[in-house]
Order: structure tokens, then sequence, then C-alpha cells
């Protein structure tokens, strides 16, 4: 089964860790998830995490502490059986955020991979660089989700071929043929 998450996340640079603000999944079949984690500290984030992802945050209605956040997406991705593949958008601060939900990575929980698929790769791949999230989508974890899985069906599952006239590389890439 894939999942299709995004993250909302303060971060502060080397020495701290990354902080989960919210998180979206929506799986293959169409359920989804959402939370928001009430141990974030939304006043050591940045003026632009203020400014872009706070005022679209629900407020109560989905606020979990990490810790009951990280047993519900052990039973959202239990609900069905098979190893869970993971996709995101640009997401290895995603991923990494998501991961430390659960401690480290040695904590993941059994059955779940190491890392995450990242659509903006496999777009490239495609010769699909000019499909983008828009910029003035409203920064919301469930929302961005839901995009990366619309996203990934219309050109991964549902086209999933090189783009005639494409190498396959990302923009800058050489491959090797040998």
């Amino acid at each position: 089964m894939r999942y299709f998450i995004d993250s909302e996340f303060g971060e502060r640079g080397a020495g701290y860790p990354i902080d989960l603000i919210s998180i979206g999944i929506v799986a293959e079949d169409g359920r989804s998830y959402y939370a928001e984690n009430s141990d974030c500290d939304l006043s050591a984030t940045s003026d632009w995490v203020r400014t872009n992802v706070v005022p679209h945050l629900n407020a109560r209605r989905w606020v979990r502490p990490r810790d009951a956040i990280a047993r519900d997406l052990v039973a959202f991705v239990a609900a069905r059986p098979g190893a869970p593949e993971f996709w995101g958008y640009f997401c290895g601060f995603d991923w990494v955020v998501l991961c430390q939900i659960f401690g480290d990575m040695s904590m993941l929980p059994a059955g779940w991979p190491y890392s995450c698929r990242d659509l903006r790769q496999a777009l490239d791949e495609r010769g699909l660089a000019g499909v983008k999230q828009p910029d003035d989508a409203p920064h919301h974890a469930l929302a961005d989700a839901r995009w990366v899985a619309e996203t990934w069906r219309r050109h991964i599952a549902e086209g999933g071929e090189v783009m005639p006239g494409s190498s396959g590389a990302g923009p800058g890439e050489e491959t090797n043929d040998g």
C-alpha cells in the first residue's frame, strides 16, 4: 500500500531537531490522516512558518501529542496488509520528521522502509519538470499530501513512462549508458 505524506515543521539549524508541526498522510485506498503536534513550540519557529503555516493550522480539532501521533500512524498503516511504501514531494525533511516521531531510525515500526520515495525525482526522471506544486497553495500538510497522491496517480501510476527525448536523468544529471 502506498502512503503519500507531507508535513509542516520548524527548523532552527544545526544542533536542533526538526520540530514537527503537523503531518498529513493519504493512503492509496483514499483514507487520510491529519494531526497537529501539541508538543511543538510554535514560538520557536521562523517568521516564514508563523506567516505561511500557522494560519492554516486547525487549532484544537486535530491536536495530539507526539506519542499519540506515533500510535495513530502505526494503526493507520497497519489497517491494510503489506509493506508500506511512502511517497512525498521534496520529501527529505518530511521523512526525517516522520521518523523522529518514533525516536530514531531503529525505532521505526516493523516492516516500515528506511526511505521515502520522492515524487519530484520521479517526475524529473519522466521528463516532467514542469509539473510542480503551485507556489501559492496554502501550506497545509493534509492538502499537500492530497496533492502528492493525486499528482502521483496522474503522472506516475497512469503515465508511468519516461517522456520521449528524456534520458530518465534529472535536470543536469548524466546517465551511465555503459
